[in-house]
Order: structure tokens, then C-alpha cells, then sequence
């Protein structure tokens, strides 16, 4: 496995299979593996596809293993990285850190997407409006 990320809140690996296994560590650990999990678990079920799919979750470890969504952007217009945040919106959940270092790029369908979801809020009402909405 190759380390991709290192810091204080997380140790990240890319898996020569594709996979991505992330550690949580430091403050909060717990609280931001929780939440990380219901994010993705919610995303999953509204048929969110440019996001990571959560693959496993060891509580006791605090450890996901999730999907690769292709590799970090460097260089993304400020509308476009907005309307990619806003897309997110409409699945009812608010990213919380829309920096350029949780945008990626998926080559196998030319897609952006999102990761790192530890401090993402799931938006209240979602799944009233969507049961409400015609045609859904």
C-alpha cells in the first residue's frame, strides 16, 4: 500500500487494488469515523456517484475502506469547484471543508469528485423534499 496522506486528524493508503483505507487519529477520532461512515452511507443510498462507496468499517480500529475516486486536482476554476460542492447540496449533504485538496478526478468517466467527508453535515429535510418532489 502507498501512503497518500499523513497528518494529525488521519494516515490515508491507496491499495495496489484500488482501494483507499483511512486511519483516524487525534482528537475526535471517534466522532469524525462516525460521521464519515453515516455521510457516505446516506450518499450510497440516494445514489450519489461521485463520491468513494464505503466498502467496510472497523469501529475498533477506526478504519473505512472505501472505492478510489481517481486522483487529487491541482488546478480547478473557482465557479466550477463551487457548482461541484453545490451538486453535493442536492443529495442533502453540505461538504463543510470545500478545499481544492478533496477534489478528484475519476479518468475511467471523466468525472470530478468528492472525498473526505468526516465533517460533512447531512442536511435536515432531505428526504422530506425528496419523497415530495413529482416524478421521484
Amino acid at each position: 500500500m502507498l501512503k497518500v496522506k499523513d497528518t494529525l486528524r488521519a494516515t490515508v493508503y491507496l491499495g495496489f487494488d484500488g482501494r483507499v483505507v483511512k486511519n483516524y487519529l487525534g482528537p475526535d477520532a471517534q466522532t469524525r469515523f462516525e460521521n464519515e461512515v453515516r455521510v457516505l452511507q446516506a450518499l450510497d443510498e440516494r445514489g450519489c456517484k461521485f463520491v468513494p462507496k464505503l466498502l467496510a468499517a472497523d469501529r475498533d480500529r477506526l478504519q473505512i475502506v472505501t472505492t478510489n475516486c481517481g486522483s487529487r486536482v491541482q488546478h480547478l476554476d473557482e465557479p466550477r469547484r463551487q457548482e461541484l460542492f453545490a451538486e453535493l447540496e442536492q443529495f442533502g449533504v453540505r461538504h463543510d471543508d470545500p478545499d481544492m485538496r478533496n477534489v478528484t478526478y475519476r479518468p475511467a468517466d471523466g468525472r470530478f469528485c468528492l472525498i473526505d467527508f468526516e465533517f460533512a453535515t447531512l442536511l435536515p429535510g432531505f428526504e422530506e423534499k425528496r419523497q415530495k418532489t413529482p416524478g421521484s
